[in-house]
């Protein structure tokens, strides 16, 4: 993953904020949308645009556009901040492949402790019926 690459092909928004603010909300754009065409990147590989595709698939538009926006600041500058951490923190944690199963059989030891307790129980239920005589 290429970031330096990947920052070029960012694309930016500014939009106004929602929620209370007075005057002032209403005449500034605050609020920051970040876009990315993941199929279109040169700065990731094929191997892991797929992978971006599989893990973000439920976040990205019909277009294949991953959209994040930020509105936690009152400055521009900051929510762009802000976004661009979130991207490259959410990007990072798609690329980690999990590490392979291993299947194990449990040990003879643990299968013999296993039923031992179960035939314990077992009495233990048996003795509480009444007597048969």
């Amino acid at each position: 993953m290429n970031q330096e690459q990947i920052l070029t092909e960012l694309q930016f928004k500014a939009i106004r904020s929602s929620g209370p603010g007075g005057q002032h909300a209403n005449k500034v754009s605050s609020k920051v949308e970040l876009s990315f065409h993941v199929e279109a990147s040169t700065g990731l590989t094929e191997r892991q645009k797929k992978r971006v595709l599989l893990k973000l698939g439920n976040k990205l538009s019909k277009e294949g556009l991953l959209i994040l926006q930020c509105d936690e600041s009152r400055s521009q500058h900051k929510n762009k901040e802000l976004v661009i951490k979130r991207f490259f923190k959410l990007l990072e944690k798609s690329l980690i492949v999990p590490k392979a199963r291993k299947k194990s059989r449990p040990t003879r030891s643990s299968i013999e402790k296993r039923l031992k307790g179960k035939k314990i129980a077992s009495l233990k239920k048996q003795n509480r019926s009444k007597p048969d005589y």
